[in-house]
């Protein structure tokens, strides 16, 4: 069987969260349950008279991702007009960017591989259509109608379903950082396409057809609908068939690509310059201003995390996958620091930070994907959070009793003191209190010992088993052992 090489481009839509549409004064509806043709005007339903306002915002968004993705930004850019006719464009027409748009030439770095960013462009999204279940007709939804769109459009250096999928969830990382939109996948802020052909061993890598795929609404189905591609193209060529040019849906019920239509070319839009937006000029003292806006991006924070808190890359990678979770974590960090230098807590400030890393990325998050809430749904203050790890880290409390703790924390918010006093949580740390529990196991249990002083390891286990027992659970663990070990 002859391999085929597979090349992929993808073409990515993200809504932007601005204050109002593309074009208009409307708000911008997007992530909001509201009513049907709510949030319209004269403007985003192309009522005849109206004339379209560039949204400063919007293109200031966009300029910013450009440059979180090593674009060049033209000083020079326009609006163009891309004619196509859909129940759902009011206007006939989608105010758009072809050879003069805002950013171009940049790359993501994605697993120590640069995958290139062609251009980066602004235009307006479409409205909705609505079918009404056990009909036979459509209804359109306007509020969408000219929401602000960036699409991105990569290179051709793609080769594998899962750099595919890793490129959309770093790009949706970016987009949250920037804070120009929630890129939520499911809730339909960010649509993914995928380019991709197949080519022999030896021959040029863009000689195949390509194949658009459309409709894809999750990272995980980015990369099923590669897979399925990739298979239902080898066995064409295989056949000896040739690969017809088209644009295809991704069903997610059959997990298979369908048919949808023939591949407009560029010429079928007919675009041209919009003639009622002038051409933009920028001046390079606005794009300093631009730089001087950008944020700390993912990458810089998982590099500095690792260097400033000593942890390791996968907890950092999990720390960082937002910018809430990653400002939670730091302003817990401000709390420990606070705790221990003015002495409220004896513990070293490395043991606290990973402590604090570990609990987050474990019990903490686990409590959050259980009950389908982010960081920001979170009742935990920093601060409170802060005293609960000072407090395991001085093992004032037993591992078992800190998930207890932290559990009731999670649900009510509450102060993690309050709490182990409450429920009677605290740790066995009196060296005359647990020396008392010791004796009245070793004295029930006098064969274990002599097991253990005729060398069997386990029976040491089961006495240590015996004190937590007697002890509900609240002896010092260290301790227990450590003293367990003298007596015998």
């Amino acid at each position: 069987m002859e391999k085929y090489i597979p090349v992929i481009g993808m073409e990515i839509h993200v809504e932007l969260k601005t204050q109002s549409k593309m074009f208009c004064a409307c708000k911008n509806s997007l992530g909001l349950e509201i009513e049907p043709n709510v949030n319209i005007c004269p403007v985003c339903t192309a009522q005849p008279g109206t004339l379209p306002v560039p949204n400063a915002q919007a293109i200031e968004f966009v300029q910013l991702a450009g440059l979180a993705l090593n674009c060049r930004l033209n000083l020079n850019s326009k609006f163009d007009r891309k004619n196509y006719f859909y129940p759902d464009i009011p206007k006939g027409y989608q105010i758009s960017q072809y050879d003069e748009p805002f950013c171009e030439a940049g790359y993501l770095e994605v697993a120590n591989k640069k995958i290139g960013v062609t251009r980066i462009h602004l235009e307006e999204d479409t409205g909705k259509l609505v079918h009404p279940k056990g009909t036979s007709y459509s209804l359109v939804d306007f509020n969408r109608a000219g929401v602000p769109l960036m699409e991105l459009v990569t290179e051709p250096d793609i080769e594998t379903g899962e750099e595919a999928r890793s490129f959309c969830q770093k790009l949706q990382q970016i987009c949250r950082y920037l804070k120009i939109s929630d890129a939520d996948m499911e809730k339909g802020h960010m649509r993914c396409e995928v380019n991709l052909s197949l080519h022999k061993q030896g021959e040029k890598k863009l000689s195949g057809t390509k194949v658009e795929v459309k409709n894809i609404n999750s990272f995980k189905f980015v990369e099923k609908a590669i897979a399925y591609e990739i298979s239902r193209q080898t066995e064409i060529l295989e056949r000896g068939e040739k690969i017809e040019q088209e644009t295809r849906g991704w069903d997610a019920n059959r997990n298979a690509t369908v048919s949808q239509r023939k591949k407009e070319s560029a010429h079928d839009y007919r675009y041209f310059p919009e003639p009622d937006i002038p051409p933009f000029q920028f001046k390079p003292e606005y794009m300093m201003d631009l730089k001087r806006k950008l944020p700390e991006l993912p990458d810089q924070k998982v590099k500095r995390f690792k260097k400033e808190y000593g942890l390791t890359e996968s907890t950092v990678s999990v720390l960082t996958i937002n910018p809430t979770l990653a400002d939670y974590f730091e302003n817990v960090v401000s709390e420990i620091k606070e705790k221990i230098s003015c002495k409220e807590f004896s513990v070293s400030l490395k043991k606290a930070l990973t402590l604090a890393a570990n609990y987050m990325v474990g019990e903490l998050r686990k409590h959050l994907i259980d009950n389908e809430e982010d960081i920001g749904d979170l009742k935990i203050t920093p601060e409170n959070y802060a005293e609960l790890i000072v407090i395991i880290g001085e093992g004032k409390i037993s591992s078992s009793g800190a998930q207890t703790v932290l559990a009731e924390m999670y649900a009510t918010g509450g102060d993690p003191s309050q709490i182990i006093e409450t429920k009677n949580l605290a740790q066995v740390s009196d060296i005359g209190e647990l020396e008392k529990i010791i004796d009245e196991v070793l004295a029930k249990n006098e064969k274990s010992v002599e097991d253990y002083r005729s060398g069997k390891e386990n029976a040491l286990k089961f006495l240590i088993g015996q004190i937590m027992k007697e002890s509900r659970g609240k002896a010092n663990p260290q301790m227990a052992e450590n003293l367990l070990r003298e007596k015998i």
